[in-house]
C-alpha cells in the first residue's frame, strides 16, 4: 500500500509540472458523458456477457466473478468510458461501483494511465480502494 501511495504521489507531483495544452469545454463533450454514462448503467450487463463470451470466460462465474462499471476521470468526476472489473470473490466486484483513471506524464517520454477499482460513483464524497480487485477490460463505445 505505501508502494501504491508514494506512486500516486510522485504521479500527481508530476502531472501538476507538466504543461497541458488548453481544451475547450464542448456540449458535445458534456452530452457524450451523459449519455455514455447512462449507456454504461442500462447496457452494463449485456456488455459484460459479450465481454465473458469473447475472453473465453463463460461459465466461469464460479470461479471468477465480473462486472462492468464506469471509468472516471479522476480531476473532473466526469464519465469517461466503462470498464470490467473481476475477482476472485463476489463481495468485492460487488463493492466496486466504478473505476477511476489517474494519467501521469514524466518528461515527455512516459505517459502512464493508472485504472483504481473504488466503492463509489461520486468521487467528491471519498472513496476507498477495492482490493482484491482488477481490471479485465475496457470498453469504449462510439455515441
Amino acid at each position: 500500500m505505501k508502494r501504491f501511495l508514494a506512486f500516486i504521489g510522485a504521479a500527481c507531483l508530476f502531472s501538476t509540472t507538466a504543461q497541458v495544452p488548453a481544451q475547450a469545454v464542448s456540449l458535445g463533450g458534456i452530452l457524450g458523458g451523459i449519455v455514455g454514462g447512462y449507456a454504461v448503467e442500462k447496457f452494463s450487463d449485456q456488455i459484460n456477457k459479450f465481454i465473458n463470451t469473447v475472453t473465453f470466460n463463460k461459465g466461469l462465474e464460479s470461479e471468477k466473478y465480473t462486472k462492468v462499471v464506469p471509468i472516471l476521470s479522476l480531476g473532473s468526476g466526469a464519465r469517461i468510458g466503462a470498464a470490467q472489473v473481476s475477482g476472485p470473490k463476489a463481495d468485492g466486484v460487488q463493492r466496486c461501483k466504478a473505476v477511476v483513471q489517474l494519467e501521469a506524464d514524466f518528461k515527455d517520454k512516459v505517459r502512464a494511465k493508472i485504472l483504481v477499482p473504488i466503492d463509489q460513483i461520486n468521487v467528491t464524497k471519498g472513496f476507498k480502494r477495492v482490493h482484491g480487485v482488477g481490471v479485465s477490460a475496457i470498453i469504449d463505445v462510439r455515441l
